[in-house]
């Protein structure tokens, strides 16, 4: 497979207010970052906009886009072998359906109390994965990845972490239902510490976020590294493992002065749903922001936010722009730089987004201004 080995982000063009800026990125070494630093960029899922998510594909493209850091979702192998998928589920995001030697694994299971049907990670050696090819998630939304479908072969944590110590970015993965993986006796936490610690990376300045929308396994790996922890936060509901005790705790708990007291005493920080910061009315449109970054911030944690897309439909309604009648608005690419600085105006220190050159851009833009 031909990979990407130097992606030129010069060609990517923003348009902000009728200009046209053009960047281009050279990543420095990576290290902890400090309060006091610019927002850190996190390539959610790689660069997914550009190329299928969860792919060395997508990881280059990432980091050559200038982002900071590479996200990868990470579920387990029935071998025990961590690889990075956004969920366990993967027909939607391979082409095992067109393997008809894995016909017989398709399976209907509970995943944190939803019914899910299709092919799981779990089921399949990492050598059974290795058979299988990559594809776009959301083709309808994003028609230009399809021409990478079945090039890509399902990374391991391993090869992201190679990827970015070749380039000098960090690694933010995420432990992907945890309760669920501990229920089938294929904790995620342990290989997760291991498969870092091959790699050297313990220290609480080396360049490492784990995060996990839920807490007990936070709260459990607080005891056992000194990386930094990020308990993820919702835009509602709660977490998995909250809902499993039926304790009757909620992300909104979580995030009010004391809850986020509670929280600094086992994480280095939260990572909030957009709408946490920026909420938006009945209309779609966004109205007031909230206290949380500042709230955050008296608690001595970080605020990431997730995630920002550049397609209209995956932007607040009042960032949208052109004819909402024409067949290609919603994957038409919005006023997103407008929505980038509407957050950075809030003094988050980092953002997830699916175009990590954008997000680069617009910290360059507010950089020399």
């Amino acid at each position: 497979m031909t990979m990407i080995r130097k992606f030129v982000a010069g060609a990517l063009a923003v348009l902000a207010g009728g200009t046209v800026a053009a960047v281009l990125i050279q990543p420095g070494a990576a290290t902890a970052d400090k309060r006091d630093r610019e927002p850190i960029v996190i390539g959610h899922r790689g660069a997914s906009a550009w190329r299928p998510e969860h792919t060395l594909l997508s990881y280059e493209t990432a980091i050559g886009l200038g982002a900071d850091y590479i996200e990868p979702d990470l579920v387990s192998t029935k071998d025990h072998i961590l690889v990075a998928r956004h969920e366990n589920e993967i027909g939607g995001t391979t082409d095992v359906a067109d393997h008809p030697e894995f016909a017989g694994r398709r399976t209907t299971k509970t995943i944190d109390g939803v019914a899910v049907t299709g092919w799981f990670t779990e089921d399949f050696t990492l050598a059974e994965l290795r058979t299988l090819r990559a594809k776009e998630r959301i083709p309808d939304l994003r028609p230009e990845s399809t021409a990478f479908n079945g090039l890509a072969p399902i990374p391991t944590f391993d090869e992201v972490i190679e990827l970015a110590q070749r380039h000098g970015v960090g690694v933010y993965p995420e432990t992907k239902h945890p309760t669920y993986f501990d229920s089938i006796g294929l904790s995620l936490e342990e290989p997760l510490l291991a498969t870092l610690a091959r790699h050297g990376w313990r220290k609480s300045t080396d360049p490492v976020f784990i995060q996990s929308f839920e807490t007990a396994n936070i709260r459990d790996l607080h005891k056992k590294t000194k990386l930094r922890l990020i308990q993820l936060v919702n835009g509602s509901g709660a977490p998995y493992d909250h809902v499993a005790k039926g304790d009757g705790f909620t992300y909104d708990q979580m995030i009010t002065p004391a809850g986020l007291k509670d929280v600094a005493s086992y994480a280095y920080g939260v990572g909030v749903a957009t709408t946490r910061i920026l909420p938006v009315g009945a209309d779609g449109r966004t109205v007031a922001p909230t206290t949380l970054v500042r709230d955050a911030h008296r608690a001595h944690l970080d605020v990431h936010t997730w995630t920002v897309r550049p397609e209209n439909s995956q932007l607040p309604v009042d960032y949208r722009r052109g004819d909402p009648a024409s067949p290609v608005y919603a994957r038409t690419t919005g006023d997103v730089t407008g929505y980038f600085n509407k957050l950075f105006d809030q003094n988050i220190d980092g953002v997830f987004s699916d175009d990590p050159g954008i997000a680069r851009a617009v910290l360059g833009a507010r950089a020399r201004h």
